[in-house]
């Protein structure tokens, strides 16, 4: 699909431009004749052949100024608007009857400012540092955000409320510390060796706000057989915030191929590096239950109504266990710290 941008200075510091593209419909827009052929006798969601490309608009105004000879700092705001995107909805007044499927009736904006702090090689360090304050708003965050709604009879409602994408703060940094090579080493030498030379390492953190979950105002079961009311708005609970960082260190080796006399010189890089990703191991919650707001127990055993079905069990006991480790779903955690080793040969 066709894109289109235009950027042009304001002055020798400041920066705008604008990006507009569209996307066309990747699911739900895929034209089965049998769908429409037995409409008066289901009720099932039916593709619609008729979508239109989803449209993004960008907006963005940008601020640098020079620090000094290496480091700059750079301010930016920016808005973005999402039109026809693609959302369930009732087909009324439809003949033979209404019928529910796939509109472009979807939109959102994202609005926020950034920050970013820019350190070029200074000696043996470069560093950056960001941070990002966004506002993601929408009707939907997915294409059956509503369907809940519309099971229930309600009309094609169109009120905005925070998107799942809706992460408020964002803080990372990136400090990478590398020694040169030959006359651009400067560091310890043993025995007369550079020996850290075309050594590095580089660390990275992340850090971010949760991002927005409905909350539920009883418990249900997870198998789904009872509706769950939502507790308070769309989108008004939060997850933990989130905290990553990762640490790699790494070397390069120029091997010599050539070994014949006379012939042209053949070299490969080889690298040789460690990664460790969540150095801090931290638990990061990625998902909860929206009753409870834990990624282990949806606290339907505790309630009231789990009573009875847990005695009618032929063991309850083991129904319970089982129903915990269920539920302790490992989704719900991101990935504890891990250590890679390995090399990489470019030639």
């Amino acid at each position: 699909m066709p894109r289109i941008a235009f950027s042009f200075p304001i002055s020798d510091e400041a920066l705008f431009f604008v990006l507009e593209f569209t996307q066309r419909p990747t699911s739900s827009n895929i034209f089965n004749p049998t769908d429409y052929f037995f409409i008066a006798n289901q009720n099932d969601l039916i593709n619609n052949p008729d979508l239109k490309p989803s449209k993004t608009i960008d907006y963005e105004l940008g601020f640098q100024q020079v620090l000094s000879k290496t480091s700059s700092l750079k301010i930016s705001a920016f808005y973005r608007e999402q039109r026809d995107d693609i959302q369930v909805r009732n087909f009324t007044a439809a003949y033979p009857r209404q019928y529910r499927a796939f509109g472009n009736i979807d939109f959102g904006t994202v609005k926020g400012l950034t920050m970013n702090y820019d350190l070029r090689r200074t000696g043996n360090i470069r560093l950056n540092a960001s941070y990002t304050l966004q506002f993601a708003d929408g009707t939907g965050s997915n294409t059956e955000s509503t369907l809940a709604l519309i099971n229930q009879g309600l009309p094609n409602l169109r009120t905005t409320n925070p998107t799942s994408r809706d992460q408020r703060h964002r803080f990372v940094l990136t400090m990478d510390y590398r020694y040169g090579s030959k006359k651009d080493y400067n560091g310890p030498m043993v025995f007369g060796k550079p020996i850290l030379a075309d050594f590095g390492i580089n660390l990275v953190g992340d850090l971010g706000s949760g991002t927005p979950y409905t909350a539920q105002e009883l418990a249900t079961p997870i198998t789904g057989e009872l509706s769950p009311a939502t507790k308070g708005s769309i989108n008004g609970s939060r997850l933990p915030w989130l905290v990553n960082t990762s640490f790699q260190a790494d070397k390069n080796f120029t091997l010599n191929l050539n070994n014949k006399e006379g012939d042209e010189a053949k070299t490969v890089n080889l690298n040789v590096y460690l990664l460790v990703n969540n150095l801090l191991n931290v638990r990061n919650i990625i998902g909860v239950y929206r009753f409870t707001g834990t990624p282990d127990d949806d606290g339907w055993l505790a309630s009231p109504t789990a009573e009875q079905n847990i005695q009618s069990q032929n063991d309850s006991e083991a129904f319970v266990d089982l129903y915990n480790a269920y539920t302790n779903d490992y989704r719900n955690i991101a990935s504890p710290r891990t250590i890679r080793l390995g090399v990489n040969l470019s030639f």
